[in-house]
């Protein structure tokens, strides 16, 4: 899943380069949280169980994913507060 994301609408950073499953999850939990509604949070990882996990965290708490990417050993994804 791809999509145009203006870097100007990414509110938050979110780094679990180096985090293995479930603390990206986790963290990502804490910074929508911390979000206001309709903030984007780019999400950076390594761990590949997150191409399962953060879709799946997504679509269950109803935060729509814009895009995620995968460039060699990292996982990038565009979060939406819902």
């Amino acid at each position: 899943m791809t999509a145009n994301i203006d870097i100007n609408d990414v509110k938050h950073h979110l780094d679990t380069k180096g985090l293995t499953c479930p603390e990206p999850v986790m963290l990502l939990h804490t910074a929508v949280r911390d979000a206001d509604v309709g903030d984007v949070i780019r999400v950076e990882a390594t761990d590949p169980s997150t191409q399962r996990d953060i879709p799946k965290f997504c679509q269950f708490l109803g935060h729509p994913l814009l895009a995620s990417a995968h460039e060699d050993e990292l996982y990038i994804y565009y979060i939406r507060k819902g």
